[in-house]
């Protein structure tokens, strides 16, 4: 097993250095303000720390004279080896990108894992396309349609609670599409090609469109109080805003029942969509359990 070239270096300063190679590697780009803001350290400081991980791989950055930013090397090979839920945190919350392995917790804190993470080199080449305004050329993996091969324009990660998925507008079917993080293979960057402007993500519907929803204990359910106590909803009531393209999802992941008479059985039904008109034309209703128009289909 290779040895670690920052094994003896300071804590403080290995985190510097995982922060420049997480903004390489899943950014594209990192700049001494980077690290000047994120550590509070100064501009002398920030450039020793740069000029160092250039030293210790070299291949992994080049330097950008004109726009005075360091680039992902086309030979890059990470030095530190980071899990992907800690990835997909710092990208998402912007949590802390350097956390000691040899730490204890502070009270203990159980979740349930993801059954499935997507591969940090085809994340990476995602996430540097969307900072970076790029159109990739993927091979995706359809549970209706098998394989096939795509241009993509990426602008965002989507959460589902299940499974990561990018959105990105779609030149084969020529509209805007999620697509699972797990399907997508061989990601490409297509340089010089810039995305045209039905396919920004100003353009899309879904997800510029802002839905308001009102969730309520379930009429079927005892104690409604209980219900109110569990989703902090004094007035009996919980207001959401989501954006159309998630709204589907985040029912679905939430256990809402959103059929109109509230039929929908079982323990996992804590909540009731009031008005499940308010998901006309959301594409992602068809997610929603009950809503008059779901469809048993592979997502």
């Amino acid at each position: 097993m290779q040895a670690d070239p920052t094994a003896e270096l300071p804590q403080s300063q290995r985190d510097r250095l995982k922060h420049i190679e997480l903004r390489l590697r899943f950014l594209g780009e990192v700049r001494r303000p980077d690290l000047m803001q994120r550590f509070g350290i100064q501009s002398a400081a920030a450039s020793r720390d740069l000029a160092l991980y250039k030293e210790l791989a070299p291949e992994n950055v080049d330097y950008e004279s004109r726009g005075k930013r360091y680039l992902l090397g086309a030979g890059f090979s990470p030095l530190f080896a980071v899990p992907s839920a800690q990835v997909l945190g710092w990208l998402t919350e912007q949590l802390g990108d350097a956390t000691a392995p040899s730490s204890e917790a502070l009270l203990p804190c159980l979740m349930p894992s993801r059954l499935s993470y997507p591969r940090l080199d085809t994340l990476a080449c995602i996430t540097r396309a969307i900072h970076m305004g790029q159109v990739l050329s993927i091979d995706y993996h359809s549970v209706s349609s098998g394989e096939s091969s795509r241009e993509i324009v990426p602008f965002a990660l989507l959460d589902t609670g299940l499974r990561w998925h990018v959105r990105a507008f779609d030149r084969k079917s020529q509209t805007f599409r999620d697509f699972v993080l797990t399907r997508i293979s061989k990601p490409t960057p297509k340089l010089g090609d810039e995305a045209a402007r039905h396919e920004l993500p100003e353009q899309d519907v879904q997800w510029t469109r802002i839905v308001e929803l009102d969730l309520v204990p379930h009429p079927d359910q005892p104690h409604p109080e209980v219900t109110h106590m569990d989703y902090d909803m004094p007035e009996g009531v919980l207001r959401l805003k989501l954006r159309a393209a998630l709204a589907g999802y985040a029912l679905r992941k939430w256990s809402v029942d959103c059929s109109p008479g509230h039929s929908l059985r079982g323990p996992e039904f804590r909540l009731w969509l009031k008005d499940h008109l308010a998901l006309y034309g959301v594409e992602t209703a068809v997610l929603a359990p009950g809503y008059p128009s779901s469809k048993a289909e592979a997502q």
